[in-house]
């Protein structure tokens, strides 16, 4: 009876890791190991600590031995005994605070108060009820193998859904057994950055990360130049690029899709030069004033690469993306991937196929579509109200305009921004170092992020610092 007793404290113990040194009784020991154990800060106020009889077993000492220790440090005041909540570490009380000098009052600008860069999604908008919901499901039918180290390729559930997903929303065409999953597309930009040879063209304004991540795998970047009806692909002949970056669906940053021309040569530049197509689905999802673009590689699937991720319409916590990949890619992504994906969960690729299946994640798009539409909407209303001489492009689609600004004025302008408390970005951050086209000057603005009862403070604050007329 004794016995069963002590193995049932040992399971509902909770493990406290202690050495006790050698020499001198085993009591004055435990007593000495707990109390710099509290002393360090390792076990902090309010810790609920193993019953002694728990605490006996793992350290091979007797019981009473256990209880004479607790006994002593209760007494000395560094644990406390209650009936019904165990023996827990005492509350200490806190070291005086350090007395601070007053600080001067700042010569630079304001702390940021709202946050009107790009590409951060409204993350208040997360569908946690759904998403849970999502989450159970997903685990009640998961399959054993799912827990265990699982597809390079991703679980085959996402792929599926994936495939029908991006198929009848997107325009591509594609098979799960092309599909690789990955960490966002920054994460199937490093791994593509492994199997690709040769220079890479990229759009002469995009986003400078993921021209850096082609850079660290030792790929030149060789900017193609852009204007209001996308990247000028007719150019691309003239280069020496083995690939090309694009954003067709919604130029990033500047705006607007890829003319049907533009996107046609493209296609016809990678048969005839042997190229391929990298196709970021820049906000494919959100669009406002016109009908949705579909893929480029509904044109060509053997010379486009078809890459995409959840980070803007659900959260880029997740971080959950995907490659569709022309088939004799395929093998050589996977090497440079390894046996194991190292950022994205089997649990999170489950719950998102059940989303998707389910119809949550049609749901989700199309409610923050609406949302982002009336943010679109209030930002051009209070710019042609208060700034009618700033031109707005851009806003046909995705989380974020472009501001145009008299030449000379966007440095002003975002130190200006950055005075009224705002945190957004000029134009040239986006530009490519070696373009020749000639400076814009702008600020690339995005309205997703602020909470609504903030937003009209943040456009207040935009149009005080634009340049005047």
């Amino acid at each position: 009876m004794a016995e069963s007793r002590v193995n049932q404290a040992v399971v509902l113990g909770v493990d406290l890791h202690l050495e006790l040194a050698r020499g001198g009784g085993r009591r004055a020991a435990l007593t000495r190991a707990l109390r710099e154990a509290v002393r360090s800060g390792r076990l902090a106020p309010g810790t609920r600590l193993p019953p002694y009889r728990s605490l006996a077993v793992d350290l091979g000492i007797a019981r009473n031995t256990a209880a004479d220790a607790y006994a002593e440090l209760v007494a000395e005041g560094w644990l406390t005994a209650r009936q019904g909540s165990g023996t827990r570490v005492a509350q200490r009380p806190a070291p005086p605070a350090p007395v601070r000098r007053p600080v001067p009052p700042a010569r630079e600008a304001q702390p940021a108060r709202h946050d009107l860069r790009q590409g951060r999604p409204d993350i208040s908008s997360f569908p946690r009820a759904a998403w849970i919901a999502a989450t159970r499901r997903a685990l009640t039918a998961a399959p054993n193998d799912a827990f265990g180290p699982g597809d390079p390729r991703g679980r085959p559930e996402l792929r599926r859904a994936l495939a029908g997903y991006l198929s009848r929303a997107r325009g591509v065409r594609c098979d799960p057994e092309r599909i690789v999953v990955c960490s966002g597309v920054a994460g199937a930009l490093r791994l593509l950055g492994q199997v690709l040879r040769g220079p890479v063209a990229v759009e002469e304004y995009g986003l400078d990360f993921h021209r850096g991540l082609l850079t660290a795998a030792g790929l030149r970047t060789l900017p193609l130049p852009v204007d209001e009806r996308g990247a000028l692909t007719q150019e691309l002949a003239a280069t020496r690029a083995r690939a090309v970056l694009l954003t067709p669906a919604h130029q990033f940053p500047t705006g607007g899709p890829l003319h049907p021309r533009r996107r046609a040569a493209v296609v016809e530049w990678a048969r005839a030069a042997g190229g391929l197509v990298l196709e970021d689905d820049y906000d494919g999802e959100f669009r406002y004033d016109r009908q949705p673009v579909g893929a480029v590689q509904g044109l060509d699937p053997d010379r486009v690469v078809y890459l995409g991720s959840v980070s803007k319409s659900l959260s880029p916590a997740l971080r959950l993306g995907w490659a569709v990949l022309p088939g004799g890619l395929v093998d050589g992504v996977l090497a440079a991937k390894g046996e194991r994906e190292p950022f994205a969960g089997a649990l999170e690729q489950l719950t998102l196929a059940d989303f998707i299946d389910s119809g949550g994640y049609d749901r989700h798009v199309r409610r923050m579509r609406q949302r982002y539409r009336r943010r679109r909407g209030q930002l051009a209303a209070v710019l042609a109200e208060q700034a009618p001489h700033i031109g707005v492009t851009g806003v046909a689609a995705g989380l974020h305009a472009v501001l145009r600004l008299p030449p000379g004025t966007e440095r002003s302008a975002v130190r200006a921004a950055a005075w009224q408390g705002l945190a957004l970005e000029g134009l040239a951050g986006y530009r490519h170092p070696d373009a020749a086209s000639p400076v814009v000057d702008g600020l690339v603005v995005g309205y997703s992020a602020p909470p609504d009862r903030a937003f009209a403070d943040a456009l207040g604050a935009l149009c005080r610092a634009l340049p005047p007329p």
